[in-house]
């Protein structure tokens, strides 16, 4: 019902007769359940923003404030989605109210409804004029971030770059800087990971707010202590918006910086975290350049082959393969395959398939010739292996490279070493050679 009504405009006589919708809906607002409240003020907001503004002002913005003033927190959390459409048709005086209501409602007793004042504080900055952005709301923002309640402080971090979208570069620099820099100090060090954790993740946006100079002098040395958090979400949310920080302070200066704890992370115990580096390193190699990529980070792509967890094999088979697409197949015959080659013959056979599994991503990109004469020389002779999950990934292996080399040489090399894997002992291992060999007769049929 609560959803229902906000469609109900055209059957009630239209935009002029709307109001009528809003009793019902402001009863829905109070009730109990979370999804029928939240249901409530969506539909609320699309009536009001459709209503005449007389009408607002006659209807809508009383029924905020009666909500704002309900006995129930239930009342006063639903009130909170409702100030940005009831604030930009009022009256002067009417405004002045409303902003003094949405600050009384950001010190309720009840954290939830705390919680509330603060994720709509960006919705309703957004309709408040400049001068009120720097007096009343920067002291609400800041109110908030040092509440009590963790939630809460939460909620507020969260919608720190959106403010600062408000704001004018210099308003920014001034005003939202000092409040950030201080409470991301403080934010920093929260005893709450979930609380770093938030943090993590909208400061980087904060960057191409704040600009070079502000980004290097404030928020760098917060990057770097939380990219070192003991909780692994904390740095998660750290390296996987590094782009944006990139962008804003140079390549120079994140690798002075904050590579050194890239490299750290690499190593990191939390599988997840290793995972967010390997897919941040192919946009990093891009911008470090090759000499750069070489010294630092081309042993760690290779460490990561050997990983314990299945998740950062597969991804570093995939990074090896968008390495050589921005480096070129020169490099990767220089840096990459060498290295490849030499792990084939790892005794764990995990590592093997890993390999395998690098080959048949590489080929494509390094072309017919080098996949000739160094790639399939290596998955022939991994035919031969003694266990049938490699021998079956050699068949798909050499299915995949059919494409990439000549005819001739699937006829002579390839096809012999599927004849042979077809007649194996083990099911598997017959059947993608089958399947290989079935490929191959397709395509000389089309050819």
């Amino acid at each position: 019902m609560a959803e229902e009504l906000g469609v109900f405009i055209p059957y009630v006589g239209g935009v002029e007769h709307a109001h009528v919708l809003l009793p019902p809906l402001e009863t829905l607002c109070t009730v109990e359940e979370t999804c029928v409240r939240d249901k409530a003020v969506e539909s609320l907001c699309r009536i009001g923003s459709q209503m005449r503004e007389s009408d607002l002002v006659d209807w809508f913005v009383p029924l905020v404030k009666r909500l704002a003033a309900g006995e129930w927190f239930t009342a006063r959390v639903s009130a909170c989605g409702l100030f940005h459409i009831a604030y930009s048709s009022a009256p002067e005086m009417l405004k002045a109210e409303l902003r003094s209501i949405y600050s009384q409602l950001c010190q309720d007793d009840m954290p939830m409804v705390r919680r509330s004042a603060a994720t709509n504080l960006g919705k309703f900055a957004a309709t408040v004029e400049s001068a009120y952005l720097k007096s009343d709301i920067m002291s609400i923002f800041d109110d908030l971030t040092q509440d009590d309640q963790d939630s809460v402080r939460l909620l507020a971090v969260e919608g720190c770059a959106a403010l600062g979208k408000l704001l004018e570069p210099q308003d920014c620099v001034a005003h939202i800087l000092p409040v950030i820099v201080n409470f991301s100090q403080e934010l920093s060090s929260d005893s709450s990971q979930h609380v770093r954790s938030a943090l993590a993740s909208v400061i980087m946006g904060m960057a191409p707010v704040l600009g070079k100079d502000a980004t290097i002098e404030h928020l760098l040395p917060i990057f770097l202590s939380l990219l070192k958090d003991e909780f692994p979400d904390v740095r998660l949310n750290i390296i996987s918006k590094l782009d944006q920080v990139n962008q804003v302070i140079g390549i120079d200066l994140l690798s002075q910086s904050l590579l050194p704890a890239i490299v750290e992370l690499a190593e990191d115990r939390h599988w997840r975290v290793r995972l967010a580096i390997i897919e941040y390193i192919p946009l990093l190699a891009s911008q470090l350049g090759i000499g750069f990529f070489d010294d630092k980070l081309g042993a760690l792509c290779m460490q990561w082959l050997q990983d314990k967890v299945y998740s950062i094999r597969d991804a570093a088979a995939n990074n090896l393969k968008r390495l050589a697409e921005e480096f070129g197949p020169e490099w990767a015959m220089q840096h990459i395959i060498p290295q490849v080659l030499d792990m084939t013959t790892s005794p764990h056979y995990l590592y093997r398939m890993t390999i395998l599994r690098a080959i048949s991503l590489l080929a494509p990109v390094m072309g017919s010739e080098i996949t000739c004469s160094k790639l399939l020389p290596v998955v022939i002779t991994a035919t031969k292996d003694r266990v049938p999950n490699i021998k079956f990934n050699v068949a798909k292996v050499l299915q995949s490279l059919i494409p990439i080399v000549d005819q001739s040489v699937v006829e002579k090399t390839i096809r012999p070493s599927l004849v042979e894997l077809a007649e194996d002992p083990d099911v598997d291992v017959r059947f993608y050679a089958n399947q290989a060999l079935q490929s191959i007769d397709n395509v000389m049929m089309s050819g």
